[in-house]
């Protein structure tokens, strides 16, 4: 995600395929619309500028929140930001007194801001302490690192991260560790590149894949996503629209795979048509999801990896099942860390 508060807040770094996005959501006077990933506010402030509407900007890192109170005041009560997951999407709206939307749009995964600042721990070419924690809470990153087993890990490596070199990487994490806890990016960052076999020119530091997998675990990304996508499912009115911008495989392959399955009737055949309450609930706006530009590429080499998909809410009722989060085989958070309590009592 690069959300970005583009009037000159504390941000710096631009938002990716804004137009694609706002000719995706195509938002409208009038309209209640979801930022469901605000950050700096990229998005947030495309969307007001497209239309005279109300937009609620949803987040669970309490920086981002403060930052953007800092100019919300500009946009005249159409701004409302809440400081909770978009998995918590539907309490927050009803507390704001709103049980539908127009439109809602998601730009996954971590800020330029929280990478680029070193004592948030999200990134290996800072050296700052093993967090990664969106909220800032705890359990962290430096907890799993310190306290899962061997096999967990290299289960959260490979899951989360599609790292093939999981199982040694795990194997140096827990040898490293024994000999003093593991507690800075620099110093993760430096176990896994000793770990992984030279792969020559490679275009990503070795660690890449390592924190990816740390991040999302510890954060339960791709259960938060479910959840969310789920709630626009039921919030969303007819004609509404769905729009998620992702930027690696597990979170692309998860919505693709929603909207693919709430595109089409789950029961019936050719021969004999589904049931009323079995229809589609979304329409898919097209087949394949849209990449931004050779240009925004150049100027923005972070948006390379970006991938748009986006549906019109059908007036079918929700089908109420979260997505697939493809987290098969991969201990919870909650079990890394009893486990570890266990073997230590």
């Amino acid at each position: 995600m690069t959300n970005v508060d583009t009037s000159g807040a504390r941000a710096s770094h631009a938002p990716v395929m804004v137009e694609e996005m706002l000719a995706a959501l195509a938002p409208v006077d009038h309209g209640v619309y979801v930022d469901a990933t605000f950050g700096g506010g990229g998005y947030a402030r495309a969307i007001l500028a497209a239309a005279d509407c109300r937009v609620y900007g949803f987040d669970r890192d309490p920086v981002a929140i403060e930052r953007g109170r800092e100019w919300a005041g500009a946009y005249a009560g159409r701004l409302a930001l809440i400081n909770r997951p978009f998995a918590e999407m539907e309490a927050g709206l009803a507390e704001a007194g709103v049980d539908a939307l127009d439109g809602a749009v998601f730009d996954l995964g971590v800020s330029s801001m929280q990478l680029d600042e070193p004592a948030r721990g999200f990134s290996f070419r800072h050296d700052g302490p093993l967090s990664m924690r969106m909220d800032g809470g705890r359990p962290d990153a430096a907890d799993v690192v310190n306290q899962a087993s061997e096999k967990a890990l290299a289960a959260i490596f490979k899951g989360y991260g599609e790292e093939r070199h999981a199982r040694r990487i795990a194997k140096a994490v827990v040898r490293e560790r024994d000999k003093a806890p593991i507690e800075t990016t620099g110093r993760l960052a430096e176990i896994v590149a000793a770990a992984v076999p030279a792969r020559g020119a490679a275009r990503i530091h070795p660690a890449t894949r390592v924190f990816q997998a740390l991040r999302i675990f510890v954060n339960d990304e791709l259960g938060q996503l479910a959840e969310g996508l789920a709630a626009c499912e039921r919030l969303l009115r007819p004609a509404g629209r769905l729009v998620v911008v992702t930027f690696h495989s597990l979170e692309d392959r998860m919505v693709k795979h929603f909207l693919a399955a709430r595109a089409r009737a789950p029961g019936g055949s050719r021969h004999a048509p589904p049931a009323a309450d079995e229809a589609p609930a979304f329409r898919l706006l097209f087949a394949k999801a849209r990449r931004p530009s050779e240009a925004e590429v150049a100027d923005n080499p972070r948006a390379r990896s970006a991938k748009l998909r986006a549906a019109v809410r059908a007036d079918a009722p929700a089908r109420g099942a979260p997505a697939e989060t493809f987290a098969r085989g991969i201990p919870s958070l909650s079990d890394v860390l009893s486990d570890a309590l266990k073997k230590r009592s």
